[in-house]
Parts: structure tokens; C-alpha cells; sequence
């Protein structure tokens, strides 16, 4: 018997690289973690072009991906470029590189968003530090709060909030750009809400009450279930997600004073760690199982082969 082969690119496979793993051994499926930086393109032979680490030539079955590194402009392209490949040579890749790069840059998952009418908070994306700065002013000046976030960056980390003009003080760009989203004032208590969705439905959801106005686990935010219940919070997510056409994402949405819901960010690589200790689904299983469903039902016949 050959179990089916499934890649996990990762940096690092800790907590949510052993859930899978787990998860796909009880399928009788094998996972291997490579990182993306050992891989290459040969072009040389007449092979599949492409050469994994650890796989002595072989493609895998799937690749599920955890993590696409850091690096120089030509460098994430060519990582992306590894599941592009892997793509068009019709291996399943879960989210595949188009979604990743949608959401990985917060501007385009933005405007994508917006266009598609999903209630998301007013942004503005800009390189011009004059034009940046007379926004901010007009923003404070009219009342409102703002937000600076890092176009590539997750966990909370890189998050400022100006409050008034005072606050502008140490107003700067982040890598030469500005991303700049009106504050939304969840109430007295802040929060937000981290929904989950596989194959085009909500699995999951949680409430993250920050210690500040950051409301990311990583930065120390309670969690609380969410019953699933509450059709607006689930709806919103699957149609952010649907717009965005990803296989599965975290989605974090905010409720305003006055119960308005907007989107703001689609993480298409999100962990689960906080949201899993709070649900009794099995967040990995509901994953590997929609992988799997995705893979050619001769890839999963080999388990039953003598």
C-alpha cells in the first residue's frame, strides 16, 4: 500500500503542524513538511520541473500550506511561483497561491472587498507620505479615529491608532507605504470576532476581547465562543470568502456601537489554535477532510491497494 502523500509547507510545523499530521495519519495519509526556500525549479530534465526536498523526485498528492516566508521581492515570488507550478501541473494546493496573494496584501483584499460590496471599514493605500499625512488630518479633524496597519503582516503586530493630531507626532510609513482604515468602536468592552470557513461554510467562530484595543490572540485577547447562530456574522464571512475564492480562511469582522458588521482582514493562512479551544469541532479534520475530497479518488483507492 502507498498512503497519499501530503505537503505541508511550513517554517516552522509546531502545534498546528502536529494537528494535521495527526488528522491525515488517521486517514492513512502521510504528511511531509518541507519549507518552500529548499525548493527548486528543474528545467533541465523531462521531469515535472519541479524538485521537493525529501521527495526523491516524486510530486506529492497535495500540499497543504502553513506558511509562505519572508524574503526579498524575488523571492516571494518565487515561492509563489512553486505552488503556481504545482497548480498547473494539477496537484491540489490548499490555499493555492493566487489566494494567498490576494489576501497577503491587505490593500487588494481591500479593494477586492469593497468592490464586491462587502461592508469593510474605509481605507486608503498610499506611498506619498504628504498625501498620508493631510488624510490623517482631515480624518482626526472630522472626528474619526485611525488605524495603521503593515500591508504584509498578521498577529496584531505593527498596529498603530491615532486618536488626534497630537498622536501624528509619530505618524510614519510602514516599508514605504501607508495603509490607513477608519477605527471602528466596538463599545466599551473591545472586540472583534475570528470566524472560520472550509469549503465555503462557517465551521467555527469565537469573540477575542483584547487588553487593548488589539483584540489578537497573540496579543493577548480572551476568547469566547460564538454560537453559529447568528446568520449576519456567518454570511458575511462566507461571502468575503467566496469573493475572495479561497479554500478556507479566518475571517476577523468588527461590530460597531449600532450592530453593523465589516470585514476587516481574510487571513488566507490563519491559525486556529485560540478558536480550537474554544469549539469541539476539529478544526484540522474538518481541513484534511476537505482537502482530501479534493484529491483524484485514484490517489485515495492506492490505500486499499494489496
Amino acid at each position: 500500500m502507498v498512503r497519499p502523500c501530503i505537503a505541508i509547507f511550513t517554517e516552522d510545523p509546531g502545534w498546528h503542524g502536529k494537528r494535521l499530521r495527526e488528522s491525515l495519519a488517521a486517514r492513512a495519509c502521510e504528511a511531509r513538511f518541507l519549507s518552500l526556500t529548499a525548493c527548486r525549479l528543474d528545467l533541465e530534465s523531462e521531469g515535472p520541473g519541479i524538485w521537493l526536498p525529501g521527495l526523491e523526485g516524486r510530486l506529492p498528492d497535495a500540499v497543504f500550506v502553513r506558511g509562505v516566508p519572508g524574503g526579498t521581492l524575488e523571492q516571494v515570488v518565487f515561492y509563489l511561483n512553486i505552488l503556481h507550478a504545482l497548480a498547473t501541473l494539477d496537484i491540489p494546493v490548499y490555499n493555492d497561491g493566487r489566494a494567498i496573494e490576494r489576501t497577503v496584501d491587505k490593500a487588494m483584499t481591500s479593494f477586492l472587498l469593497r468592490r464586491a460590496g462587502i461592508p469593510t471599514p474605509p481605507t486608503w493605500v498610499m506611498s506619498d507620505p504628504l498625501a498620508a499625512r493631510e488624510l490623517a488630518e482631515r480624518e482626526l479633524a472630522s472626528g474619526h479615529r485611525l488605524v495603521s496597519k503593515p500591508l504584509f503582516g498578521s498577529q496584531g503586530d505593527g498596529l498603530r491608532r491615532y486618536d488626534r493630531r497630537e498622536d501624528l507626532d509619530g505618524f510614519s510609513a510602514d516599508q514605504g507605504m501607508y495603509y490607513l482604515q477608519r477605527f471602528i468602536d466596538s463599545g466599551d468592552s473591545s472586540h472583534d470576532f475570528r470566524v472560520f470557513v472550509i469549503a465555503g461554510r462557517t465551521v467555527a467562530a469565537m469573540r477575542r476581547s483584547g487588553l487593548t484595543w488589539l483584540n489578537n490572540v497573540h496579543q493577548g485577547a480572551m476568547c469566547e465562543p460564538v454560537r453559529l447562530d447568528d446568520l449576519r456574522l456567518c454570511r458575511l464571512a462566507e461571502e468575503a470568502v467566496r469573493v475572495l475564492d479561497m479554500d478556507y480562511a479566518g475571517v476577523d469582522i468588527i461590530r460597531d456601537r449600532q450592530g453593523r458588521y465589516a470585514v476587516l482582514e481574510v487571513n488566507s493562512i490563519p491559525a486556529w489554535k485560540g478558536l480550537q479551544g474554544v469549539t469541539d469541532t476539529s478544526i484540522a479534520d474538518r481541513l484534511v477532510d476537505d482537502l482530501l475530497a479534493r484529491l483524484d479518488p485514484a490517489v485515495l483507492d492506492r490505500q486499499c491497494a494489496p
